[in-house]
Parts: C-alpha cells; sequence; structure tokens
C-alpha cells in the first residue's frame, strides 16, 4: 500500500504498549497512516519514538484515556481516521482477581465509550484485541474458535463481555466491520532489539520473567505448579511471535476495511510448549542460565491451552510462521540490549 494521503489511516488505542506498538509498527512497513491514543499507565512513549526511527514513518501519540468523551470525539473529528484497532485494557489476570471494578471500568466501559464515540463519527470498522483466556479451562486442545466460552477471571470476563457487546452491535446495525481476535500467549520482540515487552514490577507474564532472570534483574524463575498432567508437569501454552500477531492485525483491518460483518479468530501457533520448554530454550538462545523453583499452583491456572487456528487461515489469509528458537533469540537480544526495559531512554 502506498503512503500516501489516500492511505486510511487507523487510530490505534494503546499503541504505545508491547503489542500496540508491534502492530503500529507493522501498520506503518504496510503503508497506512497511523495515530495512536494511549494513557501510558503500562506502556513508553519511547516505544513509538523507535518506532518511527526503525520505520522512518511517524507515528503521532495522543495522551489520553478511551473513557474520556470528549478527547476521543476530538481526536476523531481532527483525523479523521478510517478504522480502530483496538488494544487498550488491563491485562493482568492476577491484578483483574484483586480489582474487578479497574477492570470492568477501564475495559467494558471505556470500550463502550470508544464506540460510541465511533458511532457518532460515522466510523464503523474495528478490530478488536481479544483473548484465549474467554475459553477458561477448555474442554478440547487444540481450542477451535466455535468452543464455549467461560472465563474464570475478571480479565478473562471483561473481554468475554466485549466480544458480546460488538456482537450485538454487529446484529443492530450491518454496517458495522469488527474483527475479534482472540490472542494465545504473544512473546518474543521485534528483531531489531528496539521495541520489546517492559512489563512495570514483577513480569505477570512467563517470557519477560525468564528473560529477567537470564539478564540478572531476578533470581530466579518461580514455576507456578510442577503437578499439571502434561509431559513435564508444567503448564503448556500456545506462544506466538509478537511479530506474528502483529500481522496478523495486519491481516485483520484489510478485511473490516474491505467489508462489513463481524467474525472472530484464534491467533495462535497451534501447538503447545511448557514453561519448562520455555526455560531450556532461552538457555539455549542467551548462553545464560535460568534457575528456576516450582511453587504451588495460582488460583485460575490451566493445565493446558494451544489454538486451533485454522479459521484465521480462512478468512484472513494468515499463519504464524516464527518458531520457538525466533521467539527466544529476540526476546533476548531485546532484553539484552535494554536491561532496564525503555527505563534508560525515559
Amino acid at each position: 500500500m502506498d503512503q500516501t494521503h489516500s492511505a486510511p489511516k487507523v487510530l490505534v488505542t494503546g499503541g504505545a504498549g508491547y503489542i500496540g506498538s508491534h502492530a503500529v509498527l507493522e501498520l506503518l512497513a504496510a503503508g497506512y497512516r497511523v495515530v495512536v491514543l494511549d494513557n501510558l499507565s503500562n506502556s513508553s512513549a519511547e516505544s513509538l519514538r523507535r518506532v518511527t526511527e526503525l520505520t522512518g514513518k511517524p507515528a503521532p501519540l495522543v495522551v489520553g484515556d478511551i473513557r474520556d468523551r470528549g478527547l476521543v470525539t476530538d481526536l476523531l473529528a481532527r483525523e479523521q481516521v478510517q478504522a480502530v484497532i483496538h488494544f487498550a485494557g488491563l491485562k493482568a489476570v492476577g491484578e483483574s482477581v484483586e480489582q474487578p471494578l479497574a477492570y470492568y471500568d477501564n475495559n467494558v466501559n471505556g470500550t463502550i465509550i470508544l464506540l460510541e464515540c465511533l458511532a457518532a463519527a460515522g466510523v464503523r470498522a474495528l478490530v478488536f484485541s481479544s483473548s484465549a483466556t474467554v475459553y477458561g479451562d477448555p474442554q478440547q486442545v487444540p481450542v477451535p474458535v466455535d468452543a464455549p466460552l467461560g472465563p474464570t477471571n475478571p480479565y478473562g470476563q471483561t473481554k468475554a463481555m466485549i466480544e458480546q457487546i460488538l456482537g450485538d452491535l454487529a446484529i443492530s446495525d450491518p454496517r458495522w466491520a469488527l474483527g475479534i481476535l482472540r490472542y494465545f500467549n504473544p512473546v518474543g520482540a521485534h528483531p531489531s532489539g528496539r521495541i520489546g515487552e517492559d512489563p512495570r514490577g514483577i513480569p505477570n507474564n512467563l517470557m519477560p520473567y525468564v528473560s529477567q532472570v537470564a539478564v540478572g534483574r531476578l533470581a530466579e524463575l518461580a514455576v507456578f505448579g510442577g503437578d499439571y498432567p502434561t509431559p513435564d508437569g508444567t503448564g503448556v501454552r500456545d506462544y506466538i511471535h509478537v511479530v506474528d500477531l502483529a500481522r496478523g492485525h495486519v491481516a485483520a483491518l484489510a478485511r473490516v476495511l474491505a467489508r462489513p460483518g463481524k467474525f472472530t479468530v484464534n491467533l495462535g501457533t497451534g501447538r503447545g510448549h511448557s514453561v519448562l520448554e520455555i526455560a531450556h530454550a532461552f538457555e539455549k538462545a542467551s548462553g545464560r542460565r535460568v534457575p528456576y523453583r516450582v511453587v504451588g499452583r495460582r488460583p485460575g491456572d490451566i493445565a493446558q491451552c494451544y489454538a486451533d487456528a485454522s479459521s484465521a487461515r480462512q478468512l484472513l489469509d494468515w499463519q504464524a510462521e516464527l518458531g520457538l528458537a525466533a521467539m527466544c533469540a529476540d526476546a533476548w537480544r531485546w532484553q539484552s540490549d535494554n536491561p532496564q526495559g525503555y527505563g534508560e531512554a525515559s
């Protein structure tokens, strides 16, 4: 696509975050024009500065919250966007159990306000960042996209509620074009090592935790549960490279810009890796030891979950291409080049 004024302009909410910044980079590389709205509660403006450095194209940031109706209304009027990719949301499972009201307010209420502003502005194309947590403890693996939903925590509930809202919206007004992307476990970083995952505090997700142990920021990996019915007793998940995931959003955007209606797909690799497999693959990629200690299971965790991603192949002509070795090598490059994340630069 040509980077001209005829290229569609996309609003990316939460676009300074981990997945958002990689998606912005892939959107710019594909020729889209982008504007980002992010409240920087769990992200860094430095990520977008680096995206611009990598692509040579602007990734303008508006600092603000999707719940600020006036701000969103003004932004849509000023920027004349054709579509939205909606990443903005709180995303830590454990925190959602402790602070459910914050999650329902930010994620569900925030999305309703965003959708009302979009409808008022006549923008009816949206790609939504959902999650495999909507399936809860799946009855079968790989998990098909038509599997029953049963989220086991408030974070997953917010994603399922938003999916329900989008479904009802599509029925109420057939002009809407809505893509729901259920991600499995995003890991890795851009191969340049310039952008990656920079969680605040102790990471909730496995790969940044392993990375920080390897780089010396944390002493050891806590493995939550060694007695699951899996090959080595540790939890099995479908880890997907964040670059593959970002390209899935570009494919989904092309579809919502081309035709109305709602679709839902899983974005994953279709195979599972255990916690210890990840730790050992990371040792290989980094040349560093990753000491670990098995501790009790976390409430709400499940034994195994990996995707049937055939729906994304059929609807979006997309599939994951990068394997575990690339995920670990790219995560390690980011972590070793940026041992304090974006902290050094901001």
